[in-house]
C-alpha cells in the first residue's frame, strides 16, 4: 500500500493533534492546569487580585497561572468601557493594577512571582 504526499501530511497532522491534546491533558503544556491546587490554596487563604481587563501586567499575571486562573479570587476594577473604576474597587481604595490583597490585610501592588505568592500565603507551589 502506498500513500500520497497528501495522505502522509494528514497522518502527520493527526498525530500532532493527538500529541498536543495528550500533553495538555497531562499538564505538560503551558496553560495546562498545573497550578490548580496552588490557585485553590491562594483563594482558600484569602488572597484576592484586583485588576483591569486592559492592564498588561494583570494579563501577564493571569497567564502565569494558565487555565488554573479560574480558581483565583479576582475582582475586575474597570467598567466595561475601560474609562472608570468600579464601585467595589473605589471602596477598597485600589490605586493600581494588579493589586494583591491578603487575609492579613497586607496589599502588594505588583505582578507577583508565584514564589512570592507562595511565601506570602504558605501555599506550596507544584514541583
Amino acid at each position: 500500500m502506498t500513500f500520497s504526499k497528501l495522505q502522509i501530511g494528514l497522518i502527520i497532522v493527526v498525530i500532532l493533534i493527538i500529541a498536543v491534546f495528550s500533553l495538555s491533558v497531562t499538564g505538560n503544556l503551558p496553560g495546562a492546569k498545573k497550578y490548580d491546587e496552588f490557585a485553590k490554596c491562594l483563594s482558600a487563604k484569602g488572597a484576592v487580585m484586583y485588576g483591569a481587563f486592559w492592564c498588561p501586567h494583570c494579563k501577564a499575571q493571569k497567564q502565569e497561572f494558565g487555565r488554573s486562573w479560574a480558581y483565583i479570587n479576582y475582582i475586575e476594577c474597570s467598567t466595561a468601557d475601560g474609562k472608570e473604576q468600579t464601585t467595589i474597587c473605589k471602596q477598597a481604595d485600589i490605586k493600581s493594577y494588579p493589586t494583591w490583597e491578603f487575609a492579613d490585610g497586607k496589599r502588594i501592588a505588583a505582578n507577583l512571582p508565584l514564589e512570592r505568592l507562595s511565601v506570602q500565603t504558605g501555599c506550596p507551589l507544584p514541583p
